[in-house]
């Protein structure tokens, strides 16, 4: 399990978050059987949309991430429900880089740094909110960084890590997110600044022991914090037989109809390991339906 924590400044004019994803980012690299650089291309995004969706309203709301790329490891994707679970994939996942000149996994270049960020809300209105932004780094969390200040117009702070071990597996991932609060004056921005100039990256903090609630004090040195709410995540595939039907439904009946000249018809989730299978007359039953 993932742990999520969300505080406010005792003078109101701040909140920050902050989540030890490390759980959730390994079980999107066994899932995904991820390279290292690919882990943290797709750890990095997985903690943006988990803690992004933990910002949501209702219960009943879902954010999507999309980065969409020039580099090798092609369309990036994580989407969260409200309370910060979240599922995600990436295209190429066994992508192999050189590591930049200071030992980091290079994941600027393995996501790319021409392209687009895509940020999609389901409020359970008839369309989704969508919001898109040029890519600024692939770094993911410079990305997200800019999204707020173009789309948002809400000053953020955003950091995001993913420590790979030397197996490949997740040693610690996570992530915070600063926001300043329409209370928030010019002198709260320069103790922000000020603060945040001597903060360890989050997988340091992670594995020093800090908590998500640690974490949020330390990244706002000059303010005294406040805990809010706080929850466990994971990560969470809500795939079913019913969804995978409806998709179905929705490709149309020639597409349906090549389907059914086949016995058994696949269909694998993106998201988790889950295999559904159509036998060639349950996809016939499908085609009536559909006209």
């Amino acid at each position: 399990m993932g742990r999520i924590e969300r505080c406010i400044s005792d003078d109101g004019t701040v909140v920050v978050l902050a989540e030890d994803s490390t759980d959730i980012v390994e079980a999107a690299r066994q899932i995904h059987n991820t390279s290292k650089v690919c882990t943290a291309a797709l750890g990095r995004l997985l903690t943006g949309a988990s803690i992004m969706g933990y910002m949501l309203k209702s219960s009943e709301q879902t954010l999507t991430l999309r980065v969409s790329g020039d580099g090798e490891a092609g369309a990036v994707i994580a989407a969260s429900d409200a309370s910060g679970n979240v599922k995600g994939y990436i295209m190429n996942p066994h992508v192999e880089l050189p590591l930049k000149p200071n030992g980091k996994l290079d994941v600027g270049k393995a996501v790319g740094s021409e392209g687009t960020l895509s940020v999609i809300k389901d409020f359970g209105l008839r369309e989704p909110m969508i919001g898109q932004v040029p890519l600024i780094s692939g770094e993911i969390a410079e990305d997200l960084t800019s999204y707020f200040a173009a789309s948002e117009q809400i000053p953020t702070v955003c950091s995001l890590g993913v420590l790979v071990d030397k197996a490949g597996r997740t040693a610690k991932a996570g992530g915070f997110l600063i926001q300043l609060l329409p209370t928030a004056d010019d002198t709260v921005i320069d103790r922000v600044e000020k603060g945040i100039r001597s903060v360890l990256p989050v997988t340091t903090m992670l594995r020093e022991g800090c908590t998500p609630f640690e974490i949020c004090k330390k990244v706002l040195p000059e303010f005294s914090v406040q805990p809010l709410d706080s929850d466990e995540t994971e990560y969470r595939c809500d795939c079913s037989r019913n969804r995978v039907t409806k998709a179905l439904l929705s490709t149309g009946v020639e597409a349906l109809e090549e389907m059914a000249q086949d016995e058994i018809t696949e269909v694998r989730c993106h998201f988790c390991p889950s295999v559904y299978k159509f036998t060639s007359e349950q996809i016939k039953n499908l085609i009536k339906k559909a006209k």
